[in-house]
């Protein structure tokens, strides 16, 4: 395998701001000639290879320029190359605006349509999908309005994108600290304090507590002090107030869009090309789930507020029979751990990050049968980002080469703050036959080494990186003749559903087993810690899952309201009468919101409607043997290599070998006493 030497170099990552704005201007006039060309064709001219092919090409060739321009934005420690990066986003986010109302392209489009049925060509299925998919898209554009209200509806989008661009910008570059004496922190782990910036203000040492995951959650799931906590949560909650307004525009933008196109909403402009097909499906399923979870929610309720009354009268806090938003993750991480004798972070020492990292990247190379390399001595983005190339496990020349993926695993300034994978470049089939192999990134915000111990993870991490991994394979597994249906480009309601049966895995006896090895002792977790792993996904299901619900109901109402509403009251409120947590005043927490800006947006719910199908394949194909390789290709050729060039609900079907159901869900979401 040493070798082997990939068809396709690793990217470069040596851009200068310059050469970011450079390069999206020379992408974008490119396509634009190509569009020049298509539109300027008599009709008897458009042909599918004229036009349908032309575009896609071009489109896929555009998408590789810019691709990685437009990802320095999330992770470069170089103010210059962010702004620069976002400003590219911009021109082509601009740009995707003024190629989506090109009406003498979309005539080229219809022509070629109109030529083909009439010649009697036989396409291939992608081929006709390409040629449906992009007429659909026509018309959804807007293209069949009159001259007037199209110009109007350009302008719109363009301000639409706009906006978008500017809230998540906002997003990124947060750098809001919330100081701390050590007395204030009193609970939280000193391996997490260790890891705090000091500074002395007034004679007294004060420790500096970021709205990062890895600062936020642990101080406020940790400290002991109630005031800590809600001083630390109302500054998180507030942390981007800046983008109230934004959102509010960008809301304001999508309904008068809606109502340009002909929808009474943007909720039913966005639901209709997804599986659920209406937003009143979208509300239907989620008062549904929502009516199952009460009942179980009210009853966590109970007990996570019964265990705040006693530790208050205990340490002589005030106690007002309230269960607020700042509590949750402290007192739900103690009904966690008292209902399973479980303690979070005695489990967290056994899944140092280097063991995770390297065992996830073991299963899934023999589970799906393929091989690694790391390309030793790449050039990247920063140190910290890694670069594989991923092979056929049985290559013997570059044939079987893959693609490439990167992890950038550990938070820094200014880097995107959650969790989240990239698809960069795209696969493709280029002109002359060959292969354009795709390239994705996983970006994550992990705990850092201490003095003391390595890189640690809670169980929810290592889920969380399993689940993202899988994402990576959906981009790099996918084979398709067009870029458009490459990888994770699926219904938006669909495509969790690869990754979210992957979480499976981190429930498995076996897996749990190989996945941890203690960081001092070396041994993995034993049985009765592998038990208390695999029922805590059963414990406090009703709120946490409510809490999931409450973000899912706020993204749908905000995109079915007809005319402005107080989002920062609705996000408030939406969390007191859903999740059973109570504000102390109303913030705006969904200024950070980042789901709503892009392709999530009345998407949210998606997270629910996906696991659906995957709890299903999980059941139905891998819960008798989940590390077995045949069972493995099975999913590679059936969920995986398609991308979207295939219907999901057929794609789903050959996979599962009858129509998806819910029972596994069901099962699986309210575990064996609540099914």
């Amino acid at each position: 395998m040493a070798a082997l030497i990939p068809p396709q170099a690793p990217l470069q990552w040596n851009h200068t701001p310059e050469d970011i704005l450079r390069l999206t201007k020379e992408a974008i006039a490119e396509y634009r000639a190509v569009e020049d060309r298509v539109a300027a064709l008599a009709p008897a001219e458009c042909t599918f290879e004229s036009v349908f092919l032309a575009l896609a090409l071009a489109y896929a060739k555009r998408q590789s320029i810019v691709g990685p321009l437009e990802f320095y934005q999330n992770v470069s420690t170089s103010q210059a190359l962010r702004d620069a990066s976002t400003e590219a986003e911009s021109l082509i986010r601009d740009f995707r605006t003024d190629s989506s109302m090109r009406l003498d392209v979309f005539r080229a489009q219809q022509a070629a349509q109109k030529n083909i049925k009439e010649s009697g060509k036989i396409l291939s299925p992608e081929e006709q999908r390409l040629v449906d998919k992009v007429i659909s898209n026509g018309a959804r554009a807007g293209l069949a309005l009159p001259d007037a209200e199209r110009e109007k509806l350009s302008e719109l989008k363009k301000q639409l994108e706009q906006a978008c661009v500017e809230f998540s910008k906002n997003v990124n570059e947060e750098k809001g600290i919330v100081t701390f004496s050590l007395e204030e922190l009193k609970g939280v782990p000193q391996d997490a304090i260790s890891g705090f910036k000091k500074r002395t203000e007034g004679g007294k040492e004060l420790y500096e507590v970021t709205f990062k995951m890895t600062d936020f959650g642990v101080v406020n799931g940790r400290a002991e002090i109630p005031e800590t906590r809600r001083v630390l949560y109302e500054a998180f909650e507030n942390r981007v107030a800046v983008n109230v307004p934004v959102l509010d525009k960008v809301l304001d933008l999508r309904r008068q869009i809606a109502t340009l196109l002909g929808y009474e909403t943007w909720a039913d402009y966005a639901t209709e090309v997804k599986l659920v097909k209406t937003a009143q499906g979208v509300e239907n399923f989620l008062n549904d789930l929502q009516q199952r979870l009460r009942p179980i929610g009210l009853k966590d309720r109970a007990a996570i507020l019964a265990l705040k009354q006693k530790e208050c009268e205990e340490k002589g806090y005030p106690f007002d029979g309230e269960l607020y938003a700042h509590d949750y993750n402290y007192y739900s991480r103690q009904y966690v751990e008292q209902s399973l004798s479980l303690d979070s972070e005695l489990l967290k020492q056994y899944f140092p990050v280097s063991h995770v990292v390297s065992v996830t990247m073991e299963i899934y190379q023999e589970l799906l049968g393929l091989k690694f390399v790391e390309v030793d001595g790449a050039n990247t983005w920063h140190p910290d980002a890694r670069v594989f190339a991923v092979w056929e496990k049985d290559a013997t020349d570059e044939s079987g080469f893959v693609g490439y993926y990167y992890i950038d695993l550990y938070p820094r300034e200014s880097k995107f703050p959650h969790a989240a994978v990239w698809p960069i470049i795209p696969g493709y089939e280029k002109e002359d036959g060959a292969r354009n192999y795709p390239v994705a990134a996983i970006v994550a915000n992990l705990s850092k080494p201490t003095p003391d111990k390595p890189a640690l993870m809670k169980h929810f991490d290592v889920k969380t990186f399993f689940h993202e991994m899988g994402h990576i394979f959906h981009e790099l597994l996918s084979r398709t003749k067009f870029a458009r249906f490459h990888g994770t480009t699926v219904a938006g309601d669909f495509m969790e559903a690869p990754s979210q049966m992957l979480e499976n895995w981190c429930f498995e006896p076996k897996v749990l087993t190989r996945m941890s090895s203690h960081y001092e002792t070396k041994k993995p977790l034993d049985t009765e810690l592998v038990d208390k792993v695999i029922r805590s996904r059963y414990v406090n299901v009703g709120m946490f899952n409510l809490r999931q619900i409450t973000y899912a109901m706020f993204d749908l109402q905000v995109h079915m309201a007809k005319e402005h509403i107080d989002c920062t009251k609705l996000w408030c409120d939406l969390r007191e009468s859903i999740s059973l947590l109570k504000s102390t005043k109303y913030l705006p927490g969904h200024a950070g919101f980042q789901h709503i800006i892009g392709d999530y947006n009345v998407g949210y719910y998606g997270y629910f409607y996906s696991d659906v199908f995957a709890a299903d394949m999980y059941a139905t194909v891998f819960k008798d043997d989940p590390l077995d390789p045949a069972r493995g290709r099975q999913y590679r050729e059936k969920i995986l290599l398609p991308g979207s060039s295939k219907d999901e609900m057929d794609m789903l079907q050959d996979f599962l070998g009858r129509e998806p159901n819910s029972e596994a869900f069901v099962k699986q979401l309210f575990g064996m006493d609540n099914a």
